[in-house]
């Protein structure tokens, strides 16, 4: 049987596009399966950011912006900046688009297939391109090895009358925003219900909310994230309230109506009035339409089955991103693309290590997290050997002048010094984990960092006073290393030394 291809990447997603670029930069001979890719992530960020410098210029400027309990519909908050914040958003999009068109993967030169497919086994492995019942002639991709990096879609709980009354999803949430040109913008709702569980619907809360709108957010556990330091989860939920943003924990909500014009959803003992509904409660993988079953390749309701070198059940396709399961993470993405592009390519050797992959949830301020948190830790290690740190960003320069008080820096060490993980609240979190990211990498010990000598006044001082309170426990605890240090220098002054 003839092999077409290294690899055919099945995409649909920013990852699968950066496979195929990583993968023709291997000199690997590669076709892109792509249908529609969602941009919904982008969009989300660029709005965030209007959201939040709205905020800024309502708190800290005096803009002219009208609370909600002022507010016309013609003149909300979001309604003043929705034109820009469209604009804005639609730039941005357009920008990255361009710089991952499938146009330059083309010109590359991989093979760029814009359409849908299925696998086939028979007579050999093959995705096959077009639908046959259609009366469609089917073209076979026949490659020495596959990779799925379909992403994933809103998984929806049942919920009775969920699906009657209609809800937005993390997919199409910017939806109303989208008007022709030259029209008027239109109203877009106020009043919202966002069933949460995922990083995402918590930042959209804090967005809709920063924009104006009323928001009551609902989850069905005891925090409004799972494995996250409760220390910081609270500190993340009340910033949420402060936005204006009414939190309910341990609530599930059983049913949905639609009355006249305005939709009523039951969560626990209460009834909520709303405009609109955002799912956002889980993920599950894009796969159904791939004929899976056929190439014996296993799936479960919210993830592909893979072992630690990213291989199915097939141990000629492979698997990376949010179709494996977990949080839609695209720099998590981009590292398991990497991994499963070497086996497919290369020889199957490597595997995937979380240990040093950050994460974060974009809210204002960011929540960042990398390695183990403290829980974890402590299950992992003896008690006495883990201490933890703690630093607030109350402490730090940058933070007092740019009014960014707000955080903690959390480090979990062992007594050795050796980092086992961090999570950052406040701002510039996402840079500031990444430096302790890196250091877990190199495998460098607390104490050397402090040779990173950050400019001043900037963030990553906290980074450097987290070290001098690490010193500072380690003699609290340390009555030895005290004792020599005391008797050194009284020697020097005995001696003139």
């Amino acid at each position: 049987m003839p092999i077409d291809y290294d690899i055919v990447i099945i995409g649909g997603s920013l990852t699968a596009r950066y496979a195929a670029l990583v993968a023709k930069q291997l000199h690997a001979k590669v076709a892109l399966v792509e249908p529609k890719l969602n941009y919904g992530f982008f969009y989300h960020q660029a709005i965030s950011e209007i959201a939040n410098l709205t905020q800024h210029l309502r708190e800290s400027v005096g803009l002219s912006i009208p609370n909600c309990e002022l507010e016309t519909p013609e003149k909300s908050p979001i309604s003043v900046v929705l034109p820009e914040a469209m604009l804005y958003a639609q730039g941005v999009v357009s920008n990255i688009e361009a710089q991952h068109s499938i146009a330059s993967l083309a010109a590359l030169g991989v093979d760029v297939i814009v359409d849908n497919g299925q696998f086939q086994s028979s007579p050999h492995l093959a995705f096959a391109i077009g639908d046959a019942s259609a009366g469609i002639r089917q073209r076979l991709l026949r490659s020495r090895t596959y990779l799925l990096a379909t992403g994933s879609r809103p998984a929806i709980p049942e919920i009775d009358g969920l699906l009657a009354t209609g809800y937005f999803t993390l997919s199409n949430i910017w939806q109303f925003l989208l008007y022709l040109p030259n029209s008027p913008a239109p109203t877009p709702p106020k009043d919202w219900v966002i069933l949460g569980g995922v990083p995402q619907s918590i930042e959209i809360a804090q967005t809709l909310g920063r924009l104006g709108c009323n928001v009551t957010f609902i989850v069905n556990r005891s925090q409004i994230l799972p494995n996250i330091d409760p220390e910081i989860s609270q500190l993340l939920q009340a910033q949420l309230q402060v936005d204006g943003v009414r939190i309910f924990t341990n609530t599930e909500v059983t049913q949905v109506r639609r009355i006249e014009d305005k939709k009523w959803v039951q969560a626990g003992d209460k009834a909520i009035e709303t405009d609109e509904i955002l799912v956002a409660t889980g993920q599950q993988p894009n796969v159904e339409s791939l004929n899976l079953a056929a190439v014996n390749v296993k799936w479960y309701q919210h993830r592909l089955a893979v072992n630690k070198k990213l291989q199915t059940t097939n141990h000629r396709i492979y698997a990376c991103g949010d179709v494996i399961g977990g949080y839609d993470f695209i720099n998590v993405a981009k590292y398991e693309a990497r991994i499963a592009l070497n086996n497919a390519l290369f020889l199957p050797h490597s595997q995937v290590n979380y240990r040093c992959i950050p994460v974060a949830v974009f809210s204002q301020p960011m929540l960042a997290q990398v390695g183990l948190t403290e829980k974890k830790a402590r299950q992992q290690y003896h008690q006495q050997e883990v201490l933890v740190v703690r630093q607030y960003f109350k402490t730090v320069a940058a933070a007092q002048i740019h009014n960014e008080t707000t955080g903690i820096c959390k480090l979990i060490l062992l007594r050795n010094g050796k980092i086992l993980g961090a999570e950052i609240f406040g701002a510039a979190a996402g840079e500031l984990i990444n430096i302790i990211a890196l250091a877990m990498s190199q495998n460098l010990k607390i104490h050397q960092l402090e040779n990173l000598s950050p400019i001043y006044p900037s963030f990553a001082e906290i980074i450097e006073k987290s070290v001098q309170e690490w010193h500072k426990q380690q003699l609290n605890t340390d009555n030895s290393r005290v004792e020599f240090i005391e008797n050194f220098l009284h020697f020097r002054r005995d001696w003139n030394i």
